[in-house]
């Protein structure tokens, strides 16, 4: 069976930092490209940053570029988002998800954790 979990989320002031988790289990997590999502209230999903199967590939969405950066770790199966100089815009739900490779379609998605950025 197939398991995304996200941890990390919390509530934090502008220019604060923090790192996402994603756990994952019941696939060969080195196969996969893996990306963070992220949905605010009354906006769709939209992607946040991707990584490649190898790690030597990443994609960010423009509004993040420079502040974050996604990561993995084949040993332990998890993959990570570095957030840095955090904006009140950046407070939405994040999802990570898998794909077979780095533009096909999430084929399975965690359930979400909450990052609140609040002056």
């Amino acid at each position: 069976q197939v398991e995304l979990l996200e941890s990390g989320g919390d509530l934090v002031q502008p220019g604060q930092s923090l790192t996402l988790s994603c756990a994952t289990s019941g696939f060969t997590f080195e196969s996969y490209a893996m990306s963070w999502y992220r949905q605010a209230p009354g906006k769709e999903r939209e992607l946040v940053a991707v990584i490649n199967h190898s790690g030597r590939q990443t994609n960010y969405a423009d509004s993040v570029k420079g502040r974050f950066t996604i990561s993995r770790d084949d040993r332990s199966d998890t993959v990570y988002l570095q957030m840095n100089n955090l904006k009140p815009e950046d407070t939405a739900v994040y999802y990570c998800g898998r794909s077979w490779r780095i533009d096909t379609q999430i084929e399975t998605w965690g359930q979400g954790t909450q990052v609140t950025v609040f002056a």
